[in-house]
Parts: structure tokens; sequence; C-alpha cells
């Protein structure tokens, strides 16, 4: 039940980037403005646009979802030192505290990582799978190797290596 709840937690955190990069991106005019009002260089609407709308994304499918996870939150936290520092405004202490809320999510998220029904969990398994089948190549070579020093390996039907020499031949 916890991994569902996980689950839906990344989503609608993701929705929450994927919606401000987007409309970032679309009113490009009204964010660098905001931004320039903010004391930073005005020109940051698109790439600011572009890293919230591809960090959702990633973070909806479970792609990378720590690193995306980590990014965010110390994004949001920025926000909060550059948007929201006028604690003294009931509005701005209230966004200050919503983006808190925020980044104390994002680092669940980074706490919890590869979840169930993520591609970072998918390519996990993968790689268990592959090691698993690696490992069973490994064991059965050995068992050849083993029937072989013991002279077994002509019944098994395997080539068995005789020295003879300085060579070994088959």
């Amino acid at each position: 039940m916890s991994m569902i709840a996980v689950f839906f937690g990344r989503l609608f955190i993701a929705v929450i980037f994927i919606v401000s990069g987007i409309n970032k991106l679309i009113h490009v005019n009204d964010t660098n403005a905001m931004i320039s009002a903010a004391g930073l260089p005005g020109g940051l609407a698109i790439p600011t646009g572009l890293f919230e709308l591809i960090a959702g994304i990633c973070l909806a499918l479970g792609i990378a979802t720590r690193l995306w996870s980590i990014l965010l939150a110390g994004f949001v936290l920025l926000t909060i030192l550059f948007f929201h520092r006028e604690f003294s405004d009931p509005l701005q202490a209230m966004a200050a505290m919503k983006n808190l809320a925020i980044a104390g999510g994002l680092l669940c998220l980074f706490g919890y990582g590869n979840t169930r029904w993520s591609y970072d969990a998918m390519r996990a398994r993968r790689r268990g799978e592959l090691a698993a089948h690696q490992a069973q190549l490994h064991a059965s070579e050995a068992e050849l190797r083993a029937a072989r020093a013991e002279g077994r390996a002509e019944a098994a039907g395997a080539p068995v290596v005789v020295r003879k020499g300085p060579f070994w031949r088959r």
C-alpha cells in the first residue's frame, strides 16, 4: 500500500513541474520579467521552463528519480530565496511554506528513489536478471571444468584437455 502512495505522490509532484514548465514556456515574456524583477539575468525563462518540464516528465515516468528529485528540491529552495523572501507579506510567506513542503516531498522521493512502477525499478530488475544469468553461466562452466578435471567429461560428451609436453591439447 505504501508503494501505491509513493507512486501517486511522485505523479502529483511531477504534475506541479510539468504544468509550471509549460506555463513558463508559453508565457516567456512574463516569466523573463518576473525573473529580471528578482535580480536574476533575463533570458532564463526558456531554460527554466525546459528544466521543469523535463524534470517533471522524468519524475512522472520514474527516470533517474533520485537525481531529478534532488535537483528539483534545490531548485524549489532557491525559489524561496529569490522570489518568496518577503516573509512579512502573508502571501509570500505562504508561497515559501508551500515550496518548503514541495522540497520536503522531493527529498522523500530522493529517499525512496527506485520504487515500483518506474523506469528505474524496471532497469534494476533487468540488471538483476542479467546478473543471475551470468552467475548461472559461470556455475555451469565451473561444473564442466570440474568434470574435466575428474575425467568424467568424456562420458558427458565434452572435450577433454590432456597435457602432453609443454602445451595443452584437446
